[in-house]
């Protein structure tokens, strides 16, 4: 019997980009709960380095990434709801990198007509997670003040226009010009380049000296203190990403002496703990970009060999909006 195979980039070793290895293996079978699909777009994050470098164990080998979307190929046993040849998308993949990926039942949604994969891909797993940031860690309000942080990335550019969307002021932080006027086309109300300005310094101005209601920061060691500071009395930081590195140990009587704050380290799975929610999210980005209300930048694309180079680009901050491997 002759055993058909894929292309998928793995990880044998943790480590740099250069540990990402294009590897010929079985398609996966779906197990029983769980749906195999042709993988057309698949969408980096974060994340997908913090696994690769180590920062998140993982078994090895494994399959890297776990955002996509594509056509269903094969339904596990029990599974209702999907049909063979159904477009869908996940966050939850069992390995995104590849030409096929499975993923749960339960944590597929559907893409609607008129949406093309690459589009789904682009948008579910940092347009999810600019949702719960803006509807719900901190449910912005009319006249609320966020601080977001990079700005000009996947998930800042669309957190920008939610934010918008629920009527906050936006403070948005950018490393340059260009990455300014991507976070200006987004909504935001004032830009700091933090490259020559202090961001602190242009939260004070931007509320009258006050501080702003909360900050959004993706970006981790290198923004923590100046975050702290850029809050009002008994404001957030929702601490939402590594991408300078973790947040080191700090004692909680520093929130204390820096007016009563609240800091936050959230990650999606604990806002998609229900199917309900899941598709409640994704219906809301689908709905907006029906409605021309959320772009979606897509601001690269890899094929899956030029996987390590996607990496790179990605951690050298040499991207705007969201980097895909299409296969």
């Amino acid at each position: 019997m002759r055993v058909v195979t894929m292309l998928a980039i793995r990880i044998h070793e943790t480590g740099g980009a250069e540990n990402l290895r294009a590897d010929e293996i079985p398609v996966p079978a779906p197990a029983a709960g769980e749906v195999r699909f042709q993988v057309e777009a698949a969408g980096l994050n974060f994340i997908d380095t913090y696994k690769r470098s180590g920062l998140y164990a993982m078994p090895l080998p494994f399959i890297v990434g776990q955002e996509a979307a594509g056509v269903v190929t094969a339904i596990g046993a029990g599974v209702t709801g999907f049909q063979i040849g159904d477009r869908v998308a996940t966050v939850s993949a069992g390995g995104a990198y590849a030409q096929e990926a499975i993923a749960p039942a339960a944590q597929l949604v559907r893409v609607p007509a008129g949406v093309e994969s690459k589009l789904a891909a682009a948008v579910l797993l940092q347009g999810m997670t600019a949702h719960y940031l803006a509807c719900d860690t901190w449910a912005l309000k009319a006249g609320d003040t966020a601080l977001i942080h990079a700005a000009a990335g996947g998930t800042g550019l669309l957190l920008t226009q939610i934010a918008k969307l629920r009527g906050a002021r936006v403070l948005a932080t950018v490393g340059n010009d260009e990455k300014a006027a991507l976070a200006r086309e987004a909504g935001a109300d004032a830009v700091c380049v933090y490259s020559r300005e202090n961001f602190t310094d242009a939260a004070r101005a931007f509320t009258g000296g006050r501080g702003v209601d909360v900050v959004y920061d993706g970006v981790g060691k290198a923004t923590f203190e100046g975050s702290l500071n850029s809050l009002r009395p008994r404001g957030m930081l929702v601490s939402f990403g590594n991408a300078s590195g973790a947040v080191p140990p700090f004692a909680p009587l520093l929130l204390s002496q820096k007016g009563s704050l609240f800091f936050t380290r959230p990650t999606l799975a604990h806002y998609t703990l229900t199917a309900a929610e899941l598709h409640a999210r994704a219906s809301d980005l689908f709905t907006w970009i029906a409605a021309g209300k959320l772009r979606v930048r897509i601001g690269a694309t890899f094929s899956l060999t030029q996987a390590a180079d996607a990496h790179r680009a990605l951690e050298g901050r040499a991207t705007t909006g969201k980097v895909l491997l299409v296969p």
